[in-house]
């Protein structure tokens, strides 16, 4: 009921293009809870990454990229709506027959007032994408949406789920995989070779700079990790540097969109002994892991 009711509450609240939209629902007190929604027939990104939908060249870059920044645009939104979504992952980001985006799921989402630094509550969400500060600590704040939006980055270029129980036991989490692989340069080995980044360098160009935007979002300190509005700016501006304005307006991006605002630097190759000092905290691992508090956890070297 609590989270009927929060979805309801959140949704009829707001209003963008790539949120799904709240038809109707029925009353609190009918034999049966349900919301009705506007219908998003192409399934999940997930789907589409790893899941039943995948399909050989569906999934081109150009069309990761134009995702990646529609569901930067609708959490950009929200947070400026002081709205928490808490479950970003991409079973989450739901596409339509044009792969625009609708992201959905708003039964634990948290309104977050503008005067306060964090809320205090047991952690909810995905294992996989949770951010490890908000799974340790029990603070839950913007940045944790940029944390899982980090690991729904790496899902985009690896074509990775975001937990894998074949791998090895450091790099179930995909989070930490592709940290590992990011701080040793090891792109060849994250980057799903599909996308073609072995015989195209505008490709790898662009898919190792959303690699180090995503290697942002995971850092363990909240605040070296960028907000969504940079996050989204960054990406925009990554979709423009590498196309000229013949190819920019194939993207449907408008004027004021290419206006780009400063973006975050990226980590470059002489900053290499920076990124392997930082250590990364795990989020759980598999549904079966319970919640911790800060002394119940254990720090291994």
């Amino acid at each position: 009921m609590q989270q009927f009711v929060n979805e309801i509450e959140i949704l009829t609240r707001l209003r963008h293009t790539n949120l799904v939209t709240l038809y109707g629902c029925t009353s609190r007190r009918s034999r049966e809870l349900i919301l009705v929604y506007e219908y998003i027939p192409n399934g999940t990104l997930a789907d589409h990454l790893h899941g039943d939908r995948v399909k050989d060249g569906s999934l081109t870059w150009l069309v990761r990229m134009n995702i990646a920044i529609e569901t930067a645009g609708a959490l950009a939104y929200l947070h400026a709506s002081d709205v928490i979504h808490c479950d970003v992952k991409t079973n989450n980001i739901l596409l339509d027959h044009n792969f625009n985006v609708k992201v959905a799921d708003f039964g634990i989402s948290r309104l977050f007032p503008n005067d306060v630094t964090h809320i205090s509550t047991a952690p909810r969400g995905t294992p996989g994408y949770i951010d490890p500060k908000y799974h340790e600590c029990y603070q839950l704040t913007s940045k944790s949406d940029v944390y899982s939006f980090g690991v729904v980055l790496v899902e985009l270029i690896s074509s990775m789920p975001a937990v894998d129980m074949t791998r090895h036991s450091q790099e179930i989490n995909l989070a930490n995989f592709a940290i590992n692989k990011i701080v040793k340069c090891a792109f060849n080995e994250l980057i799903d070779p599909s996308l073609g980044f072995d015989s195209d360098t505008k490709i790898l160009e662009m898919t190792t700079s959303v690699a180090e935007l995503a290697f942002l979002c995971l850092q363990t300190d909240r605040d070296m990790r960028p907000t969504m509005v940079e996050v989204l700016d960054t990406l925009k501006e990554i979709q423009i540097s590498e196309f000229d304005n013949e190819k920019r307006a194939d993207t449907n991006l408008s004027g004021n969109e290419a206006k780009i605002v400063t973006a975050l630097p990226f980590p470059k190759s002489e900053d290499k002994f920076m990124l392997k000092q930082v250590k990364s905290l795990s989020s759980p691992n598999s549904v079966t892991d319970k919640w911790v508090t800060c002394s119940d956890i254990t720090t291994t070297k």
